[in-house]
């Protein structure tokens, strides 16, 4: 199947329109940041009781989609879906700016972020913290060689370095998932559930996010794109949704049937207000099950505003997934003594409140308009988006695996 990549042509006065549009959403990013670094995280509402808040919350997502998008992007060269070929450097573009935006969302909530150097001249392996600096630099590196192999031609680079992609967004977002699974002092954090978990809401979030940027992408610069195509990722992204569903069911069930967590699971499942409501309304119904079902009926992803909305909702779950994780661990009192009540100044024993303050949205608003401004320039300056996209019959798909086999 030969596919023709172009840069997007599109009105120039409408693209400047859009570009400083979407500059100006993107520019609140470094001006909140300027904010934290000058003021102090005072101007948030995280404390010492909450010092992980919304940053990086975004953080994680952010590295979340792009190990979901990296893996999409090789699913024709490793997995032989040839009909998601014209989407793979598309995707690992996407891939490589998330996981830039990612790590300047948490170098930017760090306050200095003039020691970005140091986890590489200290390395400690029983960190997770410095396995995940070398592992992101890596990560970066191999998307940008990736997609220096996808337009140079090289089919036989291009397999090694897709296989070597899937494996590496795995063992990065594992690493991410990691950093909160090994933290068993707080029972809401502690579980090795918690890495498969990560990937799984990975896949599915990539893949929401590509149902969204082929859709407006395609439309706006006047290309063809087979509704087929997209039917196909709903049905994918429907699959991985199910695999997040099991991890959430098995992790919850385990940890609520353990007596001794009996407190935090009914904390978070049951008489957590904001935080329960989040859970079973947010994540379970709308963030899921809602875009699970449209993805997988095949009359309701023909309907390309409802899957378009289907993945929203798919994207705007998983993030509600990840602040669930991340919040109420920290909200809910660590027992440093068992079976003791511990109470001093420092508010030991009770429970913390925590909500995302302005300029927290501000800056998470930020670096999302940053992802878009970025795409939009690098499809505008180099060949990107094919030509046109469309679906393959059996036949076709099969015909097109063997010309790409021997082509490699």
């Amino acid at each position: 199947m030969e596919i023709k990549f172009s840069r997007i042509e599109v009105d120039s006065k409408k693209y400047l329109a859009f570009m400083t549009a979407i500059g100006l959403v993107a520019a609140l990013a470094p001006a909140s940041a300027i904010c934290l670094f000058l003021e102090g995280h005072r101007v948030t509402n995280m404390t010492n009781q909450v010092p992980w808040g919304m940053p990086i919350v975004m953080a994680i997502y952010l590295i979340g989609a792009s190990a979901g998008s990296l893996v999409l992007s090789a699913m024709s060269s490793v997995f032989g879906r040839v009909e998601f070929k014209p989407f793979a450097r598309m995707a690992a573009t996407l891939a490589a700016i998330l996981i830039v935006a990612a790590l300047a969302s948490i170098i930017l909530d760090w306050g200095r972020p003039d020691r970005l150097m140091i986890p590489f001249f200290h390395f400690q392996p029983r960190s997770v913290f410095s396995l995940n600096a070398i592992l992101y630099s890596s990560y970066m590196l191999l998307c940008l060689v990736y997609l220096w192999a996808m337009f140079n031609g090289k089919k036989h680079l291009e397999r090694l370095l897709g296989l070597t992609a899937v494996f590496l967004a795995v063992l990065v977002h594992s690493g991410t998932g990691a950093i909160f699974g090994f933290v068993y002092v707080r029972e809401l954090y502690g579980s090795p559930l918690l890495p498969p978990s990560f990937i799984a809401a990975a896949l599915s979030s990539g893949t929401a996010l590509m149902i969204i940027i082929l859709y407006y992408t395609f439309r706006l610069s006047g290309r063809y794109l087979d509704p087929r195509l997209l039917t196909s990722l709903g049905k994918l992204m429907g699959v991985f949704i199910i695999v997040v569903l099991y991890f959430l069911f098995v992790e919850n069930v385990t940890r609520a049937y353990a007596p001794a967590n009996y407190e935090e699971s009914s904390f978070l499942l049951l008489h957590g207000g904001k935080y329960t409501a989040l859970f079973w309304i947010g994540l379970v119904g709308l963030g899921m099950i809602v875009p699970m079902i449209v993805g997988l009926n095949q009359r309701l992803s023909r309907n390309i505003p409802l899957l378009l909305g289907a993945s929203v909702l798919q994207l705007a779950g998983v993030l509600i997934e990840l602040f669930i994780i991340v919040i109420p661990a920290q909200v809910f009192p660590v027992e440093l003594f068992h079976d003791q009540e511990v109470s001093s100044v420092f508010l030991d024993g009770q429970f913390a409140d925590y909500s995302v303050s302005l300029i927290e949205w501000t800056y998470s608003a930020g670096m999302m308009g940053a992802v878009v401004f970025l795409f939009a320039l690098v499809i505008r300056l180099w060949p990107m988006v094919p030509t046109e996209a469309r679906h393959l019959e059996p036949e076709e798909e099969l015909a097109a695996e063997k010309v790409e086999e021997a082509a490699v």
